[in-house]
């Protein structure tokens, strides 16, 4: 079965990790400062801050950001659920802007209406608002950012599929347009540690929250704490914080894995014209507008709805490991009994009930990769 996604490791990765491992730090070591580093360049970002999974990121940059009970937080429902989730963990409320049906990404043009019909109907306005880059291409930010400056809330960018994209011909993550920006390393990602996610941002004061609320809120900062410090072993717990630092283990994979950025997303963009070019006039294809360059997480195709399941199953049956990306996040049933109704956003829905992800990895092979050509074709013709 050729699978959707999966990793590729090397020997240079595995040699990183058992350094670490021979080491005397597997945890709260050089390594991850290393690979922080090494991300913060690779995004054009002033400070970068890992953890133990993007779900945790998106936790603390709402934290960061000051989301809690009585505030809104607005998100795409085309998405994990960790999108939207890291809201309610605290305390927020949540809601849904429709995406756009070519991009497959947050419309900014939904977004301005929701905002204006809330702003008019005196409904309240979002705190935070997290577009989700699906994918691996990047929503259209400048537009989200100047809405943002008209109604007053902060971005936190989804970045979860993205490392590696670029914006207006910048990498993702330098946070022109946002806040904070989230990363995410899950093996089936662009590069992995097996779990964990990343945040960058611009501000050193965020930053620093950041840092604090992934390790329990302590500090050890003299200018930080309450009383003078009673000695080198002293520290302070300033605010509640939690336990999401990720492991020198894991870094040492990531910073390896980075140093091989530029050959996957090559794959990944190859494999992409290769499926673009055999498969422009047979099913649909997420639009990819002239203002970003995709990282290429996901390649998904739009088959008639009534259609799908047939084809999903006669893919499966050809031995490729497709998978569907992704049920509308408000209509799991936690959300459901929230109150969100079916209708709230026609487009993720209809997109739902069309979409196939293919496979996309960079280990897929030549060989691989008729194979997938191939079995589309087949399926197609047959239904």
């Amino acid at each position: 079965m050729i699978p959707y996604g999966r990793q590729l490791i090397s020997e240079a990765d595995i040699s990183a990790v058992e350094r670490v491992l021979r080491s005397d730090f597997l945890t709260q070591g050089p390594a991850i400062e290393v690979f922080e580093a090494a991300f913060a360049h690779v995004a054009h970002a002033k400070h970068a801050v890992a953890c133990n999974s993007a779900t945790s990121a998106l936790h603390i940059a709402c934290l960061a950001l000051g989301v809690g009970k009585g505030q809104a937080v607005w998100t795409s429902p085309n998405s994990f659920v960790a999108s939207a989730n890291c809201a309610l963990y605290c305390g927020a409320a949540v809601d849904f802007v429709d995406i756009h049906p070519g991009t497959l990404c947050m419309d900014a043009s939904r977004l301005r209406d929701k905002l204006a019909h809330h702003r008019s109907s005196s409904l309240a306005l979002p705190s935070v608002v997290i577009p989700v880059h699906f994918g691996g291409q990047s929503c259209d930010m400048q537009a989200i950012h100047a809405l943002a400056q008209e109604f007053g809330f902060r971005v936190i960018e989804d970045a979860s599929h993205a490392v590696g994209a670029l914006y207006q011909g910048k990498p993702v993550g330098d946070c022109r347009f946002s806040d904070i920006c989230v990363f995410s390393f899950h093996p089936v990602k662009i590069i992995t540690t097996g779990e964990g996610g990343m945040l960058t941002t611009q501000d050193p004061l965020l930053a620093r929250s950041l840092q604090r609320l992934r390790s329990h809120g302590i500090t050890r900062e003299a200018a930080e704490m309450h009383q003078p410090p009673d000695g080198p072993w002293y520290y302070e717990q300033v605010e509640l914080g939690l336990n999401y630092r990720m492991t020198d283990i894991q870094a040492a994979l990531g910073a390896s894995q980075l140093g091989r950025l530029s050959e996957f997303l090559a794959r990944r963009r190859a494999i992409a014209a290769i499926y673009e070019a055999e498969f422009k006039d047979l099913v649909g294809i997420q639009a990819v507008p002239a203002f970003t360059e995709s990282a290429r997480h996901l390649f998904p195709i739009r088959v008639p709805a009534g259609k799908r399941r047939r084809i999903f199953d006669a893919l499966r049956q050809e031995g490729l490991g497709v998978n569907v990306h992704y049920i509308p996040i408000y209509l799991q049933p936690h959300y459901r009994a929230m109150g969100f109704p079916m209708g709230l956003c026609p487009e993720a829905e209809a997109y739902y009930q069309e979409a196939i992800s293919l496979p996309m990895y960079a280990g897929l092979t030549d060989s691989e990769l008729t194979r997938v050509v191939n079995a589309v074709e087949n399926c197609m013709s047959r239904y």
